[in-house]
């Protein structure tokens, strides 16, 4: 074993010791997050304003400090921008994180010195948990590889300001940093077909180990990996390959293709890390949920998400939480977000110790006839015959149709990109309908009640999604098509790519 092999082992050791000490602790730390953030800020604008000083109790902070979303915040944002100090958290923010939002156009969120930490130690967490639960410190022996966005930062106030990806290559460790790859230079590149051609060029004779990103553009990776060697399968190209970090996407739709390019099923670890913080881990590769990270400046709350869009929703503490429902994550935390809905559905599947999945987006979800259908409903739907059918899907979006050409029933349109197209699609779409109404009652009650016909499925030509994406110049990063929509812009422009069957 190599120095820095053993090194590796005994910080593992320590990490996945610590996780499980907080593991047990996490009310209590919460509670007590909650109010070492108040006390820091309550001499900010922000918490002069919201009467930081007055609240010692989980009922002050929900009186003095309502729900949020980024245009609410945004007066105190823009305060930010213009260089003004003291704002939202003591000082100015270390970083912007720059995102895109559907109403808000791009979004500016704080990164701060104090939640810094949040974003790069529970990613090193996760990874060091892993390799103690494993005893593989050897995976530093050979190199990792981060695909992500580009690290070139702009300004904005005078602050540094990127993708969140991008921000984070400046922070990695530097025990991390040899091993690491892409070289600086290639994750440069703004082209996505021109960056993917450099990092196969830079990894295709390195001895890789570790490849982390979100699914699809990994895919892409490995698929250009082969197209370049000849070799069928990735394994026969890295043979140490032993690990997969994700997050950003539901990996279970890509997981069929990926572990065939790859050559097999291969150990993989979920992360849940957003602009707004560093929100879950998987604590263990035999369990799908995500430990919430607990105790790592973030004090979380929860609403039903049937409630979300009320004027006063109920708002819960972690220990008020029930298994198996759906909530919207509020985020509270040490740059400066208050009661911050961020956007996303959780779903608690454990509550000893506190773990979750990521059951969609409050505002991904179709509901044009009142049957509210989330991201993970349609997943389940249409893996569950997938799998039981042996059909390989690439990718797929759903939206509703309203008003059909032929004057029909309404329907919900799925436009779906077989990797293996079923022998009987008409077939398939019923089963998918079937497990849509077992997912949903809502939905189910439309079909029986003739509101809604069985769903219709169109299929699309290789590469649709892809040369969606690029067309909107967004392929590659951290980009990714939304599962469903409310409305039909998505549908409407994925038409063009339709292929009879």
């Amino acid at each position: 074993m190599s120095i820095k092999s053993f090194i590796v082992q005994k910080a593992a050791a320590f990490t996945a010791k610590r996780i499980n000490k907080w593991r047990k602790t996490a009310v209590s730390d919460q509670k007590k997050i909650m109010l070492q953030l108040t006390t820091k800020a309550k001499n900010t604008l922000f918490g002069r304003d919201h009467h930081f000083g007055d609240i010692h109790s989980y009922e002050d902070y929900k009186k003095n400090i309502p729900i949020r979303d980024y245009e609410a915040l945004r007066p105190y944002v823009d305060k930010v921008t213009e260089g003004k100090s003291d704002i939202l958290w003591p000082g100015k923010p270390k970083y912007f994180a720059k995102t895109s939002g559907t109403t808000s156009g791009v979004k500016y969120i704080p990164i701060t010195h104090d939640s810094m930490p949040n974003h790069i130690n529970s990613a090193r967490n996760a990874m060091l948990n892993y390799l103690h639960q494993v005893g593989n410190a050897d995976i530093f022996k050979g190199k990792l590889i981060f695909i992500s966005g580009s690290p070139v930062l702009d300004e904005k106030g005078g602050i540094p300001t990127g993708r969140l990806s991008g921000i984070v290559n400046h922070e990695v460790p530097k025990w991390i940093r040899t091993n690491q790859l892409p070289s600086y230079e290639t994750n440069c590149i703004d082209d996505w077909e021109s960056k993917l051609e450099k990092i196969v060029d830079e990894t295709l004779s390195q001895d890789m180990r570790l490849i982390s990103g979100i699914p699809p553009w990994v895919q892409m990776y490995y698929e250009r990996i082969l197209q370049r060697t000849g070799k069928k399968t990735v394994r026969e190209v890295f043979p140490n390959f032993s690990l997969f970090m994700y997050g950003g996407v539901n990996f279970e739709p890509y997981r069929a293709k990926l572990e065939e390019l790859v050559g097999g099923r291969m150990d993989s670890i979920e992360t849940y890390p957003a602009s707004e913080g560093f929100i879950a881990f998987q604590d263990d590769k035999n369990d799908t949920g995500l430990l919430l990270n607990t105790n790592s400046g973030i004090f979380f709350e929860f609403v039903p998400v049937e409630s979300i869009f009320n004027k006063n929703p109920e708002r819960l503490m972690l220990d008020q939480v029930v298994l198996h429902k759906d909530y919207a994550i509020i985020i509270n935390n040490n740059a400066g977000l208050w009661a911050y809905d961020i956007g996303d559905c959780v779903r608690f599947v454990s509550i000893d110790p506190y773990k979750i999945i990521v059951s969609g987006r409050v505002k991904h979800y179709i509901s044009a006839f009142g049957e509210h259908v989330i991201g993970k409903e349609v997943e389940e739907a249409i893996l569950t015959v997938a799998n039981k059918l042996n059909v390989s899907i690439i990718e797929f979006t759903v939206a509703p149709q309203v008003s059909p050409k032929d004057s029909s029933v309404p329907y919900h349109e799925w436009f779906v990109e077989f990797d293996h197209t079923p022998d009987d699609m008409m077939s398939f779409a019923a089963d998918v309908d079937v497990e849509m109404c077992i997912q949903n009652i809502y939905y189910d009650d439309l079909i029986k009640g003739k509101i809604l016909q069985p769903l219709i499925i169109r299929c699309l030509r290789k590469d649709s999604f892809r040369d969606y994406m690029k067309s909107l110049g967004k392929l590659g990063g951290q980009n990714k098509v939304p599962r469903l929509s409310n409305d039909r812009k998505i549908a409407d422009q994925l038409n063009v790519y339709q292929i009879d069957h």
